[in-house]
């Protein structure tokens, strides 16, 4: 019976990280209709990083430290607050939520770019990928969205920028095991945004929509704890290169939801930034799928 079993939750699992990841983005911009940005993205880590870590406790999994606190917090900071908030930011400023997506899918490229600073070998083929990505990056500054919110621009690159850089910097830090590590992010990436939320002056002028309750109840169940659950069941019992695939599939999810749901308007630039920033992190991924399967890092 386990064995009839493992397909289909092997196949649920890809679903869910391609689906349910996708599709955050187009959940986003219908969460910030309702909510100020910041105070949408710190509800969401709290509420979910509240859950995890009670639910974690309730198992037995002890307390992480004070020094796993430290560096859950940086990396939480960086991936979370700086990460997922930017992209949040941006748009509420109007950046589409595809694009912002394709953005997004920048992440492998500049995770090469500073592991370098780890002193991590990037092959030709690996250059390649960068050198091809930064054509994907020029080609979506050109597009309409982009060039409609300059300020959206740069935030939801800095916030793929900030994604990598937390990413890389966390295999040197001393993490909680398992899904712990991911529950101390979130309670401090999303204390820090509520806090940002709070300095900015950000306020409720008017109580959400049920869409608007509906968005951040999404985001906390699905798009934080069953995407990221699902996201680990794959790295114990698959490739690395399978289980980060997400990082070229969503970005297609995304456009296709944001045209179908929302009217987002896609131009021919972003079209071929789309095609070009695809090709370029499955360039980057190729060589993974020939490696054999290593032990999956603690998250």
């Amino acid at each position: 019976m386990r064995s009839s079993r493992f397909p289909l939750l092997l196949v649920g699992a890809f679903l869910a990280l391609y689906l349910i990841w996708g599709s955050t983005y187009l959940v986003i911009r219908i969460g910030v209709e309702s909510w100020p940005p910041m105070l949408l993205a710190g509800l969401r880590f709290v509420i979910a990083g509240s859950l995890m870590f009670g639910w974690l406790r309730w198992r037995g999994v002890p307390i992480p430290s004070r020094r796993e606190w430290v560096c859950s917090g940086i990396v939480g900071i960086l991936l979370l607050s700086f990460g997922n908030g930017g992209v949040t930011v941006a748009e509420h400023l109007g950046v589409a939520s595809g694009v912002a997506a394709l953005a997004i899918a920048t992440v492998p490229l500049f995770a090469l770019l500073f592991g370098l600073f780890w002193g991590q070998r990037t092959t030709a083929l690996e250059w390649g990928g960068i050198l091809l990505g930064l054509i994907g990056i020029g080609l979506l500054n050109l597009g309409h969205n982009m060039q409609a919110s300059p300020l959206g621009a740069v935030l939801v690159l800095f916030a793929a920028a900030s994604w990598a850089f937390g990413s890389m910097w966390s295999r040197h830090l001393t993490l909680p095991s398992g899904p712990m590590a991911s529950a101390a992010q979130m309670l401090v990436g999303g204390s820090v945004l509520l806090l940002g939320s709070a300095a900015s002056g950000e306020r409720l002028e008017q109580m959400p929509s049920a869409a608007g309750w509906g968005a951040l109840a999404y985001l906390i169940f699905l798009g934080s704890i069953v995407a990221f659950s699902a996201y680990l069941y794959l790295l114990k019992h698959v490739r690395p290169a399978a289980a980060t695939s997400y990082a070229y599939v969503n970005p297609v999810v995304a456009v296709l939801l944001g045209i179908a749901f929302a009217g987002e308007r896609i131009g021919p630039e972003e079209w071929l930034a789309m095609m070009v920033i695809v090709s370029a992190v499955l360039l980057i991924g190729l060589p993974q799928w020939r490696r054999p399967k290593v032990a999956a890092p603690a998250a």
